[in-house]
């Protein structure tokens, strides 16, 4: 099979394009018709120590029309739950504690994106059973963790991740007991539950269900929060950030992926503790930055990065760019690095994510484009060769046929003024492949790092480099191939499905495929793109 007809393109003396393979989702809207199973008219009474160590005080939630939150139980097939989207794994250890007499319930953000109508990127199970049972009942499970310990249940090549209420209480009896009052009212498989929510970053995530009894319960107020798309958090957001400042990155996370907005407390303290994040753990950040740009939000975690000035502190490289492109902070336009993660976000999911050296790839060779601008034939070429893994005279004749309009808005591509010869191009696209590996490089080296907003006082002078040198090495693998003139290639995969269990894992192929797909498409927008009806 040709490179032309792996990438989908027929190449007969003139180049055309044929619709190209698309992954992605229509957003789902939020269907309003949450009744009310039982609601329990006893308010949720939260106490707080206040910041200098005073006397602590009493703040009742409220709702914006000064109404105190009630607890609520609410019937799951009201709110629209459909169990055919909990994972066959997750159904298999629900039913296997279930049979053993425990209790278990879905708890956290797969219950909000249940009721969102979403596919959770992962479901969050826990039980009334003790750790040591669970391992008893499942023969392929492990206790992980000293601080926190959970079971990690194998089921075939998925790790369901099951906690204890047992565990969970005795964490929250050393952290929260002078935090929070008993709510008066609550009877004990109440105040269990509850003893567990208030442990939760967000109220949208403080919501537990019981798959059997099809009851959602919610002590937070996470329902009324989800229909007024907001994300709060369940203490003061000033003092959640700092008890928890991965949370920062949670919020926009969270916020980007559901298009939810941060009320006023939340947008405060994020611009006011951004810069706390820098106390993380660098697999942390990178865990964090992973959870953002590979399932499926990337563009719009950018925006919220840039808009609260998180960017600058976690990828300054790329807010240099921001600032030297005008960009504004709720500027509604684009520029070509949020057009190549705009196209990404087409093709992956939270149930279907990339690795991560697929979007480190593209921050690279986004910036070997910035510092020097190339012809978009040359970029053309350059994409088919990497999807063919090295055929570089293939994928140069086919893009020397190209007679298509490139897209003109981004200042990366040079007009095309003479027309460029085989070995010219041939020159150039090994170049560029060069200049990617060298940016590579520099993003590693806190020197240069440092460096990038050097032209921008105003922005906070940042050095983080949370990218390994080992994970740097993965990356250059990509583009490894087009230094070899000689190569012909891998054999191209047939036909234009994307095997998504191999692009998690990082499968060279599969993301070499993947990365010119995505660039291809930057550079020669599909007309009509065609949407995917699976779920993000």
């Amino acid at each position: 099979m040709t490179v032309a007809a792996a990438f989908g393109l027929a190449w007969r003396g003139h180049f055309t394009l044929r619709h190209p393979l698309v992954y992605s989702v229509p957003k789902v809207t939020y269907c309003n018709s949450v009744v009310a199973v039982e609601t329990v008219a006893e308010p949720m009474t939260v106490v707080v120590k206040d910041k200098k160590g005073d006397a602590p005080v009493t703040r009742s939630r409220v709702d914006k029309d000064n109404k105190e939150l009630e607890w609520k139980k609410l019937n799951s097939k009201e709110l629209g739950i459909k169990m055919s989207l909990i994972s066959k794994p997750t159904r298999l250890v629900l039913s296997g504690l279930r049979q053993k007499g425990y209790e278990v319930y879905l708890v956290g953000g797969c219950v909000r994106d249940l009721i969102l109508k979403r596919t959770p990127k992962d479901f969050d199970i826990i039980t009334s059973a003790e750790l040591k049972e669970v391992k008893k009942t499942f023969l392929n499970c492990e206790i992980v963790g000293k601080r926190f310990p959970i079971c990690h249940v194998h089921i075939k090549d998925t790790i369901v991740e099951v906690s204890s209420f047992s565990t969970c209480g005795s964490m929250s009896r050393k952290k929260h007991d002078n935090n929070f009052t008993k709510p008066p009212g609550c009877n004990r498989h109440d105040y269990i539950r509850w003893r567990n929510c208030i442990q939760r970053d967000f109220t949208i995530n403080g919501l537990m269900f019981d798959p059997y009894s099809k009851i959602v319960y919610d002590y937070m107020g996470g329902i009324e929060d989800i229909r007024k798309a907001k994300i709060r958090t369940v203490i003061p957001a000033n003092l959640s950030f700092v008890e928890d400042c991965a949370r920062i990155l949670r919020a926009v996370r969270i916020a980007a992926r559901l298009a939810f907005r941060f009320t006023r407390d939340i947008a405060l303290s994020v611009r006011e503790l951004s810069g706390s994040v820098l106390r993380l753990d660098k697999g942390r950040i990178l865990m964090e930055m992973n959870y953002m740009l590979a399932f499926g939000s990337a563009e719009a975690s950018l925006r919220l990065l840039w808009r609260f000035g998180l960017l600058e502190i976690l990828l300054p490289i790329q807010a240099s760019y921001f600032v030297s492109q005008g960009f504004r902070r709720r500027d509604e336009g684009s520029n070509m690095l949020l057009s190549l993660f705009s196209n990404l976000d087409k093709f992956v999911a939270p149930n279907q994510p990339c690795h991560c050296s697929l979007w480190i790839a593209i921050l690279a060779f986004h910036n070997a484009l910035v510092d020097q601008p190339r012809d978009p034939l040359v970029v053309a070429a350059f994409s088919l060769t990497v999807h063919s893994g090295g055929s570089l005279s293939e994928a140069v004749q086919i893009a020397m046929n190209i007679t298509r309009p490139h897209d003109t808005r981004f200042s990366e591509l040079l007009e095309p003024e003479d027309p460029l010869s085989q070995d010219d191009l041939i020159y150039q696209v090994s170049d560029l492949a060069a200049s990617i590996r060298t940016t590579l490089c520099k993003m590693t080296d806190h020197n240069y790092v440092s460096q990038a907003m050097i032209k921008y006082p105003k922005a906070p002078r940042s050095n983080l480099v949370f990218i390994s040198l080992a994970l740097s090495l993965r990356v250059y693998k990509i583009f490894e191939c087009i230094g070899r003139r000689t190569a012909k290639g891998s054999v191209p995969k047939r036909g234009e499905k994307i095997n998504y269990e191999l692009l998690a894992l990082g499968s060279l192929p599969e993301v070499r495929r993947m990365f010119a797909r995505i660039v291809f498409d930057t550079l020669y927008p599909p007309p009509n793109r065609k949407r995917d009806n699976n779920s993000k």
